[in-house]
């Protein structure tokens, strides 16, 4: 079958079961859109601007076990499109990006919208591509989806110049990938869980430390069964929220600069720590220096092992899928004698229940002023807890991971590694097409959904009944928050000043806009928006401008030097 190169990647797509692109067309991707027009497997969604494109496929996949695609021109349509393939990157979410790119005979010449895509995206993908014959697109893709969903996942740019979207030949997509320098390992090594699982039986005060690789390898059930057979405590990062139930009496809440004090007291003062699909960043155990002020046992589990005693030195390291190794795991302690110390576990929970008896998560609530956590824990009850929640980035993101309690993986989106401000309505849309009928909430504040907020426009075009939860406190919050603790109340260009009627301009593009002001119409109108379950709805609440996120670790700090209300500076 002889096709054009724009044909055979529409092919490739088609063979991978692609169901959504997200993408916004240019001249040197046409021949690719022409393609695309003349069939019907493969769905395009017009966003308005390539950064949404490409956050949008990552909500996608976030929410989903699949790759999310995205579809952008040259030059400025790539360089657009960097902050989305930047943001999958630090989160490992697997993703193809196909974009456009001049004319081979034009590359290095200045030609227009010409950018060396491949050289601006090499830090922040996988990996990437640049094609040059017609003949290597199938086997290229087929590269790129392979190498997106394997091992440490990640996003990866495949760049095709407008003359080989021209270019014909026969079309064949290969049936199987072979690539002599990457081969990621999958299987635990036998030794290292025996190890691991001595380890974690004699422990005295033991504790389980997860991340977004629980997620990513759809591990969730394994780590569940794993830690109710011990009866260990465990916390599950800003990325990890979900691989185990928030409400199972074991789960100390999230861990780190914003983590909860039983949980952040636990990891210090563990004597055997088990970390899975997590990778002791700077934003959960603060200064390496102080957490290693306590001597413990580390066994450290995840696919990738550059992660390994990258920032923090392991005792016991253990390369493979999270899933399999959790597996043996189990499979060991099920053949295991009863775990020693018994009665340590128990003055160790006994010790635990101590530290959460300080009950950090509460707050002041108000009858007069809108309090954020009260929105959110709102928005919890009024969805029993089964919606999509996404979020962008600052003290509503905080406030959403801590009070709307996940029980389920892939039912929070957040950027965590790079913090990207715009991308809570993108990924709402990518999963509400991914997962029609659910219920899809966007967390944001007044400043990040103004990043991404041409977006309304695509919803209204696709009919995405998404309820967004504006949390709005008229400043930069987290900026605000910093600056009044830490630069002496020095509200540097934090303040929003010129902010738009948000109820309104939903309105003008199509939508339901409510405004509310009073705490006692929180629950009222998050009701109400949820019972118009084909209507996107714009909730924009004015919240205390002086709130601040509580428990709080002060960069540069550890984890035993926590503020835990404003009472503490």
């Amino acid at each position: 079958m002889v096709l054009t190169g724009a044909e055979i990647v529409i092919r490739c797509l088609q063979e991978e079961k692609v169901e959504y692109v997200f993408g916004y067309p240019g001249g040197a991707v046409l021949y690719i859109y022409d393609a695309l027009f003349n069939q019907d497997k493969v769905r395009h969604v017009l966003v308005r601007h390539e950064q949404a494109a490409v956050h949008a496929a990552d909500g996608f996949a976030r929410s989903t076990e699949q790759v999310g695609v995205a579809l952008v021109t040259s030059g400025p349509g790539a360089t657009n499109a960097v902050t989305g393939i930047a943001t999958a990157y630090c989160d490992s979410i697997p993703m193809v990006i196909i974009s456009g790119q001049v004319p081979t005979a034009a590359i290095g010449q200045d030609a227009f919208q010409e950018v060396d895509t491949v050289g601006i995206t090499r830090p922040c993908v996988k990996h990437n591509f640049l094609v040059k014959d017609v003949k290597d697109i199938a086997s290229t893709i087929k590269k790129a989806f392979y190498l997106a969903k394997t091992g440490r996942p990640g996003p990866v740019l495949v760049d095709i110049p407008k003359d080989v979207s021209m270019h014909k030949c026969e079309f064949e997509y290969p049936k199987e990938v072979s690539m002599r320098s990457y081969n990621p390992v999958v299987k635990g090594h036998q030794g290292q869980i025996r190890k691991a699982v001595q380890l974690l039986l004699e422990a005295k005060r033991p504790m389980i430390y997860t991340g977004g690789g629980v997620v990513l390898a759809n591990a969730s059930e394994q780590l569940t069964k794993l830690t109710r057979m011990l009866g260990y405590p465990i916390t599950n990062t800003l990325m990890g929220l979900g691989g185990y139930p928030a409400s199972d009496r074991q789960y100390l809440g999230m861990p780190g600069m914003h983590g909860t004090y039983e949980a952040n007291m636990a990891m210090h003062y563990s004597d055997v720590l088990l970390a899975v699909g997590a990778r002791f960043d700077d934003r959960v155990i603060g200064d390496p220096a102080n957490f290693a002020e306590e001597p413990r046992k580390i066994i450290h589990v995840d696919i990738d092992p550059s992660s390994i005693s990258k920032r923090v030195k392991v005792d016991v390291p253990i390369v493979g899928d999270l899933k399999d190794v959790l597996e043996e795991m189990i499979r060991q302690l099920e053949a295991a004698p009863a775990r020693n110390n018994a009665d340590a576990l128990g003055t160790w929970w006994k010790q635990v229940e101590e530290w959460r008896s300080r009950e950090c998560m509460k707050y002041k609530n108000s009858d007069e002023i809108i309090k954020p956590q009260f929105v959110v824990q709102k928005l919890w009850e009024v969805t029993g807890g089964n919606a999509i929640i996404t979020s962008d980035v600052g003290q509503h993101q905080m406030w959403a991971a801590q009070y709307y309690r996940f029980d389920k993986p892939r039912r929070w989106l957040n950027s965590g590694g790079l913090g990207t401000m715009g991308v809570g309505l993108p990924y709402a849309m990518g999963a509400q097409l991914a997962n029609p009928g659910t219920q899809v909430a966007c967390v944001t504040g007044e400043a990040s959904i103004q990043m991404c907020i041409q977006e309304l426009s695509t919803c209204k075009q696709f009919r995405l009944p998404l309820k967004i939860c504006n949390l709005n406190n008229r400043y930069l919050g987290m900026v605000r928050q910093w600056q009044q603790l830490f630069h002496g109340e020095r509200y540097s260009e934090s303040y929003m000043d010129s902010l738009p009627d948000f109820a309104k301009l939903a309105e003008a593009y199509g939508h339901v806009g409510f405004k509310i002001e009073k705490p006692s119409d929180v629950e009222g109108a998050l009701r109400d928006a949820f019972a118009r379950k084909d209507d996107l709805v714009f909730l924009d609440f004015q919240i205390d401008q002086t709130e601040n996120v509580y428990p709080m670790v002060q960069g540069g700090k550890g984890l035993t030097e926590m503020i835990l209300s404003a009472e503490d500076l």
